[in-house]
């Protein structure tokens, strides 16, 4: 959808940029041919209850914004500076709407404008582009109840989440969770931007990521291809790293990166890998992390990590992760641990090595594919683990720990 340079102008000073107007004379005859588009939708990142990453790509270089608002109106703009500097110039858009109101349906929608050059200090723009109204809710303070969905190892076959998604995660036309994780290994290797909008953000906004958060874990096939080390300007982690942790409803989150399974002076990656040192780094957070009140007083603790440090086989990555972290979460008290990698689903019961169940979702082929559910409350978190033929091959049901 493309709006009018008039609507522009008017639309520009309402978020205070007014010394970029007097550019927008000079830009009709610079004006290249109508090719601007969005190539992808909006998609959601990182939701809280009082706020939400909003991201899109752009086919050139632009200035970008988001209009939205609580109920029926957008009456208020948010743009993405850094040091004084509105962002612009750029086509992967990461815009933080904040200080939103918990619990409430917010409406939002996307504009970008080209830009086609510079005279000296005066910016020349091109056309613009917009999506259409979109919404999201953001949770309440106290957020009783929680439903999830994990998907692992698709290895760049898309049409794995809508199939999978549509038969399982919805109830009628509403879904039945609240985010999405891609557990990774959600590529073979990442080669271009292209792949990773075609592959994982199209396939989401066109069922539920302009209204419904996901996060990628990073798998060790995303650790490689030569477009691995963008991966993180397309998503919005906290500080930018690929572990971390998180609350949502009674379950806290934590996110590790098991990193590639090979040692790093394998010949494959060239002496450019660093991932024992990185795992280290993790542990020392994790010990901090698993130490902290919102760990400890958290009714359920789930961990998120590709490569599980058990039942994954003897490849360095796993012994290594078994190192350093199995140590830390065996005293945790943790609840569930979800993986992938292996390509074989399996629900392997807490015993002496890791007192905490560990589920490991199914493979990239039909037969073998796998989305895991999750439903908690309070009292109980309730998981289920679906084979693509709607065979429950995973239950278990979690009761919340007394403090």
């Amino acid at each position: 959808m493309k709006t009018s340079r008039r609507a522009f102008l008017d639309k520009i000073a309402g978020i205070g940029v007014i010394s970029m107007v007097p550019a927008l004379a000079h830009s009709q005859e610079n004006n290249p041919t109508d090719t601007l588009k969005m190539l992808s939708q909006p998609y959601l990142q990182n939701l809280s209850s009082n706020g939400v990453t909003i991201m899109w790509t752009t086919s050139a270089n632009c200035f970008s914004w988001v209009e939205y608002g609580a109920g029926n109106y957008t009456s208020k703009r948010a743009v993405a500076y850094e040091n004084g500097l509105i962002q612009a110039n750029n086509r992967v858009n990461k815009i933080r709407l904040p200080d939103l109101t918990p619990g409430k349906a917010h409406k939002y929608r996307v504009f970008s404008i080209a830009i086609i050059g510079y005279q000296g200090s005066k910016v020349l723009f091109g056309e613009t582009v917009s999506s259409k109204m979109m919404s999201f809710t953001t949770p309440p303070l106290q957020e009783d109840e929680i439903g999830l969905v994990v998907l692992n190892d698709v290895h760049d076959r898309p049409q794995t989440i809508p199939q999978l998604l549509y038969r399982h995660g919805y109830t009628g036309s509403k879904p039945d969770f609240d985010f999405v994780v891609f557990n990774g290994d959600v590529f073979d290797w990442v080669s271009s931007e292209q792949q990773m909008i075609d592959h994982l953000i199209e396939p989401c906004t066109e069922i539920f990521a302009s209204s419904i958060p996901f996060l990628l874990t990073q798998g060790n096939h995303e650790c490689r291809g030569s477009f691995s080390r963008n991966i993180t300007q397309y998503y919005d982690y906290p500080e930018n790293r690929y572990y971390y942790a998180f609350d949502r409803g009674p379950i806290r989150f934590v996110v590790l990166d098991s990193g590639e399974d090979k040692t790093d002076d394998s010949v494959e990656y060239g002496g450019l890998s660093a991932f024992d040192r990185y795992r280290e780094e993790q542990a020392r957070w994790l010990e901090k992390e698993v130490a902290s009140t919102a760990f400890q007083q958290a009714p359920f603790r789930v961990v998120l990590i590709h490569i599980s440090p058990y039942h994954s086989g003897d490849w360095h990555g796993t012994l290594h992760c078994r190192k350093v972290f199995g140590p830390i979460l065996a005293k945790a008290k943790i609840d569930l641990q979800l993986s992938g990698h292996t390509h074989r689903y399996a629900v392997h019961q807490a015993d002496k090595d890791h007192p905490y169940p560990i589920i490991i979702g199914g493979g990239p082929l039909e037969g073998q594919r796998t989305l895991i559910k999750i439903q908690a409350s309070k009292k109980t978190m309730e998981v289920k683990m679906i084979r693509d033929d709607d065979e429950v091959v995973g239950l278990l049901s979690i009761s919340a720990k007394k403090a």
